[in-house]
């Protein structure tokens, strides 16, 4: 009865028939020993067994080729190659059979390791996928309204008929273009893709206001207004952003770069709102 925390190995894996291939190796040269009084049966025994066991490490070297076990034991720790090196010594004491079979229970325990449990080597490109696309996720969704920044300010400098106003909304404008590359860098580093397009929302919005500006013309404070909207919007979604545990030192960075210059924004927006009512 097998131990019930053996590993399982598949009946289909190379390693089972190498140990299959093994025993059916051995149980004939054993019988012909037995029933050859003469002595020429240990001598036909050898010679089966030796072109057995060649077969049979043959057939273990091309698993080990096809499986890319090779390039994972190069990648081993010094101390595991140093206790490798000191069994080297016993394994040349070993019969070819005994090799055989020895080899035919690593490459299953191999096996198991590397393909059963699936924490071994393969699994760190996995989560490293998974990370690069919850990164991408996060960017895709800050970066539409970033670019609603950008199609903001746009719009506010050219209705802006005060020329200290204009001059700062094309510097956020500015600000806001220069904050969609750098996070576009970051996007294209995750998924080779860029995001270029604006929220829904944001195009409503603005629809509306051109709408309300072509009835009531443009009002400096109502444009004020609207950017003090939109910056709000820019600022819930960085915060949405710095929220995801998935980001990057450096991109967590340059995300609350982005934050900090926006409530600076919104802050000196308010301000300019407050002084254009009073006026």
């Amino acid at each position: 009865m097998s131990h019930p925390n053996s590993p399982r190995v598949s009946t289909d894996s190379a390693a089972s028939q190498v140990l299959s291939q093994a025993g059916d190796q051995q149980a004939p040269a054993t019988g012909a020993a037995d029933a050859d009084a003469a002595g020429n049966a240990t001598s036909d025994a050898s010679t089966a067994s030796a072109g057995g066991a060649a077969q049979l490490l043959s057939q273990a070297q091309r698993w080990l080729q096809d499986s890319g076990l090779k390039n994972t034991l190069s990648e081993l720790p010094a101390p595991v190659t140093h206790l490798a090196s000191q069994a080297s010594s016993r394994w040349r004491q070993m019969s070819t059979t005994q090799k055989v079979l020895s080899g035919a229970v690593l490459a299953a325990g191999g096996w198991y390791l590397l393909r059963g449990t699936g924490t071994g080597a393969a699994a760190k490109p996995t989560k490293r996928r998974r990370t690069a696309k919850a990164q991408a996720d996060a960017l895709h969704e800050l970066l539409l309204f970033v670019n609603d920044r950008v199609a903001g300010y746009q719009r506010a400098a050219a209705e802006s008929k005060d020329a200290e106003l204009q001059s700062y909304y094309k510097h956020l404008e500015q600000q806001s273009k220069d904050f969609s590359r750098k996070l576009n860098m970051y996007l294209g580093e995750q998924d080779g893709g860029s995001e270029t397009s604006t929220t829904l929302k944001g195009k409503i919005y603005r629809a509306w206001m051109d709408s309300k500006a072509a009835i009531t013309g443009f009002s400096e404070t109502a444009i004020l207004g609207s950017n003090v909207y939109g910056e709000e919007w820019a600022l819930k979604a960085y915060e949405e952003a710095l929220q995801n545990k998935s980001l990057n030192w450096a991109l967590r960075s340059e995300i609350q770069r982005q934050y900090t210059q926006s409530q600076k924004t919104y802050e000196r927006l308010q301000d300019l709102q407050r002084k254009q009512e009073q006026q």
